[in-house]
């Protein structure tokens, strides 16, 4: 039997955008999933939303606290030795879990897998593993998939760049990544609601031709 993943999505203000991510997340190819919905206090409805899944997903309700501690909540609640942060606003391709559990099951040296993905009219195809290119930007996405045991927390003091703090801290730790080349999930060009990847760092690399459009 295949190895649970825990798939945990912040949300706040997502009516929007939560129910096509959702509908994405059950129709992976990969099973067995548990999906965690960590609602930040919407006032829309995205809860409502969320309800009409009832069946297929856990639905935990916060303070306003923003996506960091949504994320570290919904972890606290999850199972799988295999954890994905998805955004309430991203699209994912069918078969993005089942390759990125098959690419760490294939590098059991790696902390996490990322992935190619696209943005707006932008995409990021990426390269394999630097670490003092991380070290300098941030070119890893939220939406990787990590390995439970060597998952540290965001952290919760922070109001930007949540992710690029996780993967540099666990880049201290000596847990590095594992590249899939091929583009598994996409978003907006402009968003609002809880969880942000850092787009404008993402288009300041853009600029600079490591990625290409």
């Amino acid at each position: 039997m295949n190895p649970l993943v825990s798939i945990i999505i912040p949300c706040y203000q997502a009516e929007k955008t939560i129910r096509a991510t959702i509908r994405d997340l059950l129709a992976q190819t990969y099973h067995p999933v548990e999906i965690i919905a960590v609602d930040d206090q919407s006032n829309d409805r995205t809860v409502s939303i969320l309800r009409t899944f009832n069946d297929s997903l856990t639905i935990i309700r916060q303070k306003h606290s923003g996506a960091a501690a949504a994320r570290n909540r919904g972890f606290r609640s999850s199972h799988g030795p295999y954890i994905l942060f998805c955004d309430s606003d991203i699209r994912l391709k069918k078969s993005m879990i089942q390759k990125m559990v098959q690419t760490l099951q294939k590098n059991s040296d790696k902390a996490y897998c990322y992935s190619n993905f696209k943005f707006g009219i932008h995409t990021f195809d990426l390269f394999p593993f630097d670490a003092q290119k991380l070290r300098q930007e941030n070119y890893i996405s939220t939406m990787s998939l990590i390995r439970r045991d060597c998952f540290i927390g965001f952290d919760e003091s922070l109001t930007r760049y949540q992710d690029w703090d996780l993967w540099k801290r666990m880049l201290d730790r000596g847990y590095e990544g594992v590249w899939y080349p091929e583009r598994l999930f996409s978003g907006p060009q402009n968003w609002s609601g809880i969880s942000r990847f850092s787009f404008g760092k993402l288009l300041l690399l853009l600029r600079r031709k490591i990625f290409r459009k």
